[in-house]
């Protein structure tokens, strides 16, 4: 990369893809433009540069500097490998450089990316913390199994709740057909659910909750109600009571 590529990228302000810095110095909220960076198009983190005038400025770059940047990209999770480029700033008394960093755009299924633990999000040319429930959401996306409903431990339900003995129903079905081992008859349920990974650390799973619990009051989505069904007053037929009932979808 030359100091005329440099001047290309710079010549408009700072935009979505472009943020720059007049010195290290101002490495923490460059990291998290970094990170921002990683987690929408992409973009170019420049150091040297200052923002209000787009004046090259430059800085001087020692070993301290090169091991600063180091950890500075470090803290992003998870880990990338970035190609810091060094250029020199012509006529410079110091021998001051640029120091550019071009980190790749989000894709759909990536990991979200973090600094030190925190989440950002680029706008327009600044840089937020990214909204949790958009984290949550690309986090999901990134791994489908492990981040499942099904997968989440479930919300007001503990081991209590679960039926013994619809789980002992399904263990003998499955020995019948001969998909569980006989063994599993006289093992404890809760042994048996966190071999079926639907219990975690005595806790059930929503999977659980949705295939053995007895309690289902935090869970409406699981429940099927009928609705009212009358006949018209000239009808012939008398009216059909309301049915109310609770079953398993």
């Amino acid at each position: 990369m030359t100091i005329e590529d440099i001047q290309k990228i710079i010549s408009t302000d700072e935009t979505r893809t472009l943020e720059l810095k007049k010195t290290t110095g101002e490495m923490k909220d460059g990291m998290h433009s970094a990170c921002a960076f990683l987690n929408t198009d992409g973009g170019w983190l420049i150091f040297g540069i200052a923002p209000m005038s787009l004046k090259i400025v430059g800085q001087q770059v020692t070993d301290n500097t090169r091991q600063e940047i180091g950890n500075a990209i470090a803290g992003l999770e998870p880990a990338i490998d970035v190609k810091v480029e060094y250029i020199p700033v012509p006529d410079a008394k110091n021998d001051e450089k640029i120091i550019a960093m071009h980190f790749n755009c989000w894709k759909y299924g990536d990991v979200p990316y973090t600094h030190h633990g925190c989440p950002y999000i680029r706008i327009e040319s600044t840089t937020k913390v990214m909204p949790r429930e958009m984290y949550d959401e690309r986090l999901r996306a990134s791994d489908p199994q492990k981040f499942g409903w099904e997968n989440r431990m479930a919300s007001g339900v503990s081991l209590a709740d679960i039926d013994e003995n619809r789980v002992r129903h399904a263990v003998r079905l499955g020995v019948e057909r001969g998909r569980i081992l006989e063994a599993a008859l006289t093992e404890p349920i809760e042994q048996t659910l966190e071999k079926w990974k639907i219990v975690k650390d005595s806790k059930p799973t929503n999977a659980a909750v949705a295939l053995f619990s007895k309690n289902l009051d935090e869970y409406p989505q699981l429940l099927m109600r009928s609705a009212d069904v009358e006949e018209p007053l000239n009808s012939s037929k008398a009216s059909v009571p309301a049915c109310r009932c609770r079953c398993r979808s």
